[in-house]
């Protein structure tokens, strides 16, 4: 039986969290947090995010940042109520959650923390959608499981429009 998990809570990546001891079981996740996110965090590439019961230790870390899809890799139903050029998403680029606290709705709760803080930014940035790169078929899974789409033309690389993200914090929330 897994012990009862401590209260977690999101922030940004900052100097006293302990990355170094961070491993969620892919190597390329592991080696970004420890590696490459401080980088991204002060060049503006990405913003770091962590759930961490505040003693430092970070049980699952995600990334945000701004990017781009073609209105030619979304369905036509949705396409065809866009301008016609490219739409500026926002790219959940890694999720990962501590291997120690796997099937404890970790990377749920890291997913729906992304969801309010896209959805915070859109008045004043705009994003119609997140985007996700799934790692594998389990990734896959997982974000269909929030209505993710596949793109069309890239099957591991899944959409979901900003309109159903506030529909999903808006029944989580009631």
């Amino acid at each position: 039986m897994n012990a009862p998990l401590p209260a977690l809570r999101a922030e940004a990546l900052a100097g006293h969290h302990d990355r170094a001891s961070f491993t969620c079981g892919v190597e390329a996740l592991d080696r970004y947090l420890r590696q490459q996110a401080s980088q991204d965090l002060r060049s503006g590439v990405a913003a770091v995010f962590v759930l961490t019961p505040g003693d430092g230790t970070i049980a699952g870390y995600y990334t945000l940042s701004a990017s781009t899809i073609n209105l030619a890799e979304i369905s036509p139903q949705l396409g065809k109520k866009l301008p016609r050029y490219p739409v500026v998403p926002t790219l959940l680029g890694r999720l990962a959650v501590h291997q120690s606290l796997r099937g404890r709705r970790i990377g749920e709760a890291l997913l729906f923390d992304a969801f309010k803080r896209a959805h915070l930014t859109v008045g004043n940035v705009a994003s119609w959608a997140m985007i996700v790169d799934a790692k594998d078929e389990s990734a896959q899974r997982f974000y269909e499981r929030y209505k993710f789409l596949p793109l069309l033309n890239q099957n591991s690389r899944l959409y979901l429009p900003m309109s159903e993200i506030n529909a999903l914090l808006t029944r989580m929330y009631k």
